[in-house]
């Protein structure tokens, strides 16, 4: 295998678009030749102190170029935080203050470097380059784009024709993050797939600087450990970089087979093949392991996954339950909710609903690992996931929810 096609298959792991792939091979191949390694920009606005795996995706594919001798810009937009990224948004977002944005942004200096080598990564802040710019300077920038430009952006549209408020600093957003890719001079740009009309900016306003434009590859957003939707910290759905090692397993652990293998293909360089080949059970636990101690060290992660085997060694699910039930949308209300009780006693494993609500208050019963104690609680199923219920200490039910 030639050294480019080395590098484009890292690359091109897991990567959902580049604009475009030619042009990639092009830049790679002159880096090559010449003996220049390419410039790799990816930006994060600091709205929050904490960095969770889903931040990580685009980390680990600029580790990815940092590991092929290319020279990698983590850019902290300091600036842009203080307008608010408008991306997937339904109104105007709160600005964030300066105090705010620069206090999140020293915590992201601290958590990036459990990933990426310190000695081979430029930290950028946009506010260098935007907090000098003039009025005049910033009129200049925003004569380079149309209004009509703007609006093909599908939230802005899907907000004009909602008539909610658009705000005219909100235009102003994918102009500065364009516009920082001219002050970097980057060769490509990393962002997730939600970003491409952003990073399109970027390759215009570099046409019109008089730069090449950079290579925009959109990576695809990770879904949280219950699946379906992104990993947010609004949701819940979250492994923070800086869990608890013993939270961090446990949360690695909950997630099913079939996310396991994404967040191996984007989290990691492990060989698919080989974990595809492995026990799922097993394979999640290298995962976990794996992904301990990369942010919390080796010995963190032994002991996370000792004490991990140690707390649910009796209460792991077993291969063969008790009882192998399938309910479909019939089974379920018009919402697709089913009450705890009434699904525990479709399994048989009890007698009757009043049975179930006491089980449930005194803590016998677990639905995917967590237990319940709400005895009026409801559970919204999804069509095609199973569901592993525990009643009480010795007795299993895998759920199956069909069309």
């Amino acid at each position: 295998m030639s050294e480019l096609s080395r590098q484009l298959d890292l690359i091109l792991r897991g990567a959902v678009e580049v604009l475009h792939q030619a042009e990639l091979e092009s830049k790679l191949a002159r880096s090559l030749k010449d003996k220049k390694p390419l410039r790799v920009k990816a930006g994060f606005d600091p709205t929050a102190p904490d960095l969770h795996l889903g931040h990580t995706v685009l980390i680990h594919k600029l580790k990815h170029f940092q590991d092929l001798g290319h020279h990698v810009i983590f850019l902290i937009g300091d600036f842009t935080g203080m307008i608010g990224d408008p991306t997937g948004v339904s109104e105007t977002r709160k600005a964030l203050t300066k105090e705010q944005v620069e206090e999140n942004a020293k915590t992201y200096q601290r958590q990036i470097f459990k990933v990426l080598d310190p000695d081979r990564t430029t930290i950028e802040f946009n506010s260098r380059w935007m907090g000098a710019m003039t009025a005049e300077g910033l009129i200049g920038l925003a004569a380079h784009y149309r209004v009509a430009r703007m609006m093909e952006r599908d939230d802005f549209q899907k907000r004009y024709q909602d008539q909610k408020p658009i705000s005219v600093h909100e235009f102003l957003y994918p102009l500065v993050q364009g516009y920082d890719s001219v002050a970097l001079k980057a060769d490509i740009e990393l962002g997730g797939t939600d970003q491409k009309f952003n990073l399109l900016v970027g390759r215009d306003l570099q046409r019109d600087y008089g730069q090449e434009p950079q290579v925009a590859i959109t990576m695809p957003l990770l879904e949280g450990i219950f699946g379906l939707r992104k990993m947010s910290k609004s949701l819940g759905n979250y492994i923070a970089l800086e869990d608890a090692p013993g939270e961090m397993f446990g949360k690695m652990m909950s997630i099913s087979d079939e996310l396991m293998i994404r967040y191996y293909e984007l989290l990691t360089t492990e060989d698919l093949t080989r974990v595809k080949a492995a026990h799922p059970m097993e394979s999640k636990r290298q995962l976990a392991e794996l992904i301990v101690a990369r942010y919390h060290g080796d010995e963190a992660a032994r002991t996370a996954r000792e004490s991990f085997q140690q707390k649910f060694q009796e209460r792991e699910f077993p291969s063969d339950p008790d009882v192998r039930l399938t309910l479909t949308k019939a089974d379920l209300k018009v919402d697709g909710t089913i009450s705890l009780a009434d699904l525990v006693t479709r399994t048989g494993l009890i007698s009757s609903k009043s049975e179930a609500r006491r089980l449930i208050i005194q803590g016998g019963l677990e639905v995917n690992g967590q237990k319940q104690t709400d005895a009026n609680a409801v559970l919204t199923l999804i069509t095609g996931r199973e569901y592993q219920v525990k009643v009480g200490r010795r007795k299993f039910a895998l759920v199956e929810i069909q069309a």
